[in-house]
């Protein structure tokens, strides 16, 4: 099922419920899906390669947004934060774990050839297209780094 329809019948099933939590997110991802169909040069139909992207900048919006808001000790916000974390997780693919990531990148370090910090950039590049919408890239880049160091 594709991610838009899908999207539709998580909402009607959040507003018969009345899961505001759920629906507040769900209509977040609905307008990303939007917004992407009707960009310039979309074509009206978006891929799932596309859809994939934008998850994944969603979550690391709502990441980033967490991360202040706990420091600044808004429970409030965070607890929103969260509850929309949850509900978009559901359309990603499963994240690879630490110890996964750890040794796809060892991997590619040997594929490059890389054996300095210096040779962080080659790594990246190739560690960020192997593991897109897998791990996050900050995750892979502070593990780049301690394999590299």
């Amino acid at each position: 099922m594709a991610l838009e329809q899908q999207i539709m019948a998580e909402m009607k099933d959040a507003m018969k419920s009345k899961n505001e939590s759920t629906l507040r997110s769900l209509r977040a991802i609905k307008a990303e899906i939007i917004k992407a169909k009707t960009e310039p040069g979309a074509s009206g139909e978006i891929d799932e390669a596309t859809e994939q992207k934008f998850l994944q900048k969603m979550m690391k919006q709502r990441r980033d947004s967490l991360a202040i808001f706990e420091q600044q000790g808004r429970e409030d916000l965070a607890i929103k934060e969260r509850e929309e974390m949850a509900v978009i997780e559901k359309f990603l693919p499963q994240q690879l774990s630490e110890t996964a990531i750890k040794e796809a990148v060892a991997a590619i370090i040997k594929e490059v050839g890389a054996s300095s910090a210096a040779d962080m950039g080659k790594v990246m590049g190739v560690a960020s297209k192997k593991l897109a919408g897998l791990a996050d890239g900050k995750t892979i880049s502070a593990i780049v780094k301690e394999l590299l160091a």
